[in-house]
């Protein structure tokens, strides 16, 4: 047995950073009611999905034992869109990065695709995504963790440095703090601790990513080896950071989303009916935008449902507003597809022409399911 609940709680992994800023005096909401601490931690390890550390509860022990909370990481579970909505307290109906890649336009240019992960555009040609769409106009909505910095709260990112000026880190951080550059686990260790120990009248907020788990899991499969090794490396770091951590500095770790393993394989790049009379494919492969030619909007989206029958939920950007799929607001609409495509059980919609590297991958997130969806919320 594990402390692992069976289902998660109303709560998602939005509610994370109010309520951490909330135990540390800045008057928002707590809705997962944190108590008051001078100091905060908070470590998200990237693919540590809560079903993932259940099924694997043996290489895992600490993580399943502390694990007696779980949040969803919110539609579409995939890192762009959860880091963002943690660091903002919203879904993302509300701040706009509404998925790995999805089509946007500006004033000066035609629509374009935009990978908001890696802050790239669809073509190399013209000028940079950093000069065409800066971070702060691309997400406009105000950052949790700007509420701390002016609260007095001193901030500390602890993570690569080469996320320091990123695109996505700009857009969703947005506040600027100490930034102590780690790679792996040791590193990131000993980043949080001396960033606590060093004692001052200001409170503290220390926030770390780890992407290696996920990484290793889109190589080679969740459960695979290798993955477990990570798994058992993250585990261990946890026990450690818990113990060396002072009683009186609050540790959270969560996720921003867990992950399946490719079983079946569609290429969406060889099937002509799915291509035609649309204009761009964005997102990634088990949650699929469709943005059509205008007014071909309702014979894409029938020949979408026909090719995609018992591998793939269809829907159209109406129907996944209603159904508020993305969050209550309809602010950044236009940036959902005409048609989305959320894949079912372990299909996986590839491009092999458009995203090769993408489509070679074992591991896959994005969807609705439990196993992209749970995540930990371990709190000590």
């Amino acid at each position: 047995m594990t402390g692992i609940p069976t289902s998660p709680s109303a709560h998602s992994l939005a509610d994370v950073m109010p309520s951490i800023a909330a135990s540390l005096g800045v008057s928002v909401r707590n809705p997962l009611a944190v108590p008051p601490t001078r100091d905060a931690v908070l470590v998200l390890v990237d693919g540590l999905g809560a079903e993932l550390i259940r099924q694997h509860a043996g290489d895992a022990p600490t993580l399943a034992a502390m694990t007696t909370r779980m949040i969803s990481a919110g539609f579409p579970a995939t890192t762009a869109t959860s880091l963002t909505s943690l660091a903002v307290g919203a879904p993302c109906s509300r701040h706009g990065i509404v998925g790995y890649s999805f089509r946007i336009s500006d004033a000066d240019g035609p629509a374009t695709t935009f990978n908001s992960l890696r802050w790239t555009l669809g073509s190399a040609d013209g000028p940079s995504a950093l000069d065409r769409f800066p971070p702060r106009e691309i997400q406009q909505h105000p950052s949790v963790l700007e509420l701390l910095a002016e609260d007095g709260v001193d901030l500390t990112y602890v993570m690569r440095e080469d996320f320091r000026e990123s695109g996505l880190t700009r857009a969703a951080f947005r506040a600027e703090g100490d930034y102590r550059a780690a790679n792996s686990l040791e590193e990131i260790r000993r980043g949080i601790l001396d960033a606590v120990g060093q004692r001052s009248r200001a409170r503290r907020f220390v926030y770390s990513y780890f992407g290696d788990l996920d990484l290793i899991g889109h190589l080679h499969g969740p459960g695979s080896p290798q993955w477990l090794q990570s798994l058992r490396e993250v585990d261990a770091f946890v026990a450690d950071l818990s113990t060396d951590l002072p009683r009186d500095c609050a540790l959270m770790v969560t996720a921003d989303h867990g992950m399946v393993t490719a079983e079946t394989v569609l290429d969406l790049d060889a099937s002509p009916a799915l291509l035609a009379d649309v204009e761009a494919v964005a997102g990634e492969a088990r949650v699929r935008h469709a943005y059509a030619r205008a007014g071909a909007e309702h014979t894409v989206l029938a020949a979408w449902r026909e090719e995609l029958a018992d591998h793939a939920r269809v829907l159209s950007r109406e129907q996944a507003l209603d159904e508020q799929l993305f969050g209550p607001d309809r602010e950044h609409a236009h940036r959902i597809g005409d048609v989305i495509a959320i894949a079912t059980g372990g299909v996986v919609l590839t491009r092999s022409k458009n995203e090769q590297l993408e489509s070679s991958l074992l591991g896959h997130h994005g969807a609705n399911t439990a196993a992209e969806q749970h995540i930990p919320l371990i709190l000590r």
